[in-house]
């Protein structure tokens, strides 16, 4: 027998407080102006939404929105630690451009296996994502996920099905991704 649909909102958090070009996987940053201002519009989208929870990346930009969905549909929010952004290590706080190329290029070369020094590696981004989706469907509950564009893409590809792909282009930040049956992993064995 068929499990029923589970529906998700995979968000992004709006824009943060920081300039472009920083690398800023794990710094707790709030939001932007801009950022506060797409609060508003992310709670009336989803005004329909069967979610029972909202779930939520411990981050400063995501907690915030999470808390304002959560106040506006009477939901309670959870932190979960393995929605957190790629740890970037020494990286963080560090200007792109500053980063020495050869390390990026090893970086793009192996997305799995490299880790920035002191950081983590693709594979540990995939292991905890995936941890977090499998215990989000077997609670059975329709969801709103909040978190960063390594980890949603990581998301969105489990709840269609698909090969999670690190090098996959992130969600734009604010946005909404609508997942009305997400994929269940096959039972092991």
């Amino acid at each position: 027998m068929a499990s029923p649909p589970c529906p998700l909102a995979l968000i992004r958090h709006p824009r943060p407080a920081i300039a472009a070009g920083i690398c800023y996987g794990r710094l707790d940053i709030a939001l932007s102006p801009a950022g506060h201002a797409a609060i508003t519009p992310i709670v009336a989208q989803l005004a329909g939404h069967t979610a029972s929870l909202v779930l939520t990346s411990p981050a400063r930009r995501c907690r915030i929105l999470a808390e304002a969905l959560g106040a506006a549909r009477g939901l309670p929010v959870e932190t979960d630690p393995r929605l957190q952004e790629l740890d970037f290590g020494v990286w963080e706080g560090a200007a792109w451009n500053g980063v020495p190329r050869a390390a990026l290029d090893a970086w793009a070369a192996s997305p799995e296996t490299f880790a920035p020094p002191g950081g983590e590696s693709g594979a540990a981004l995939i292991a905890r994502v995936s941890e977090a989706y499998h215990d989000c469907l077997i609670r059975a509950r329709p969801a709103i996920i909040i978190s960063h564009g390594g980890p949603l893409r990581l998301l969105i590809a489990l709840a269609n099905g698909t090969a999670p792909d690190l090098l996959a282009p992130a969600p734009p930040l604010g946005s909404i991704t609508l997942i009305a049956d997400p994929a269940r992993p096959m039972p092991a064995g």
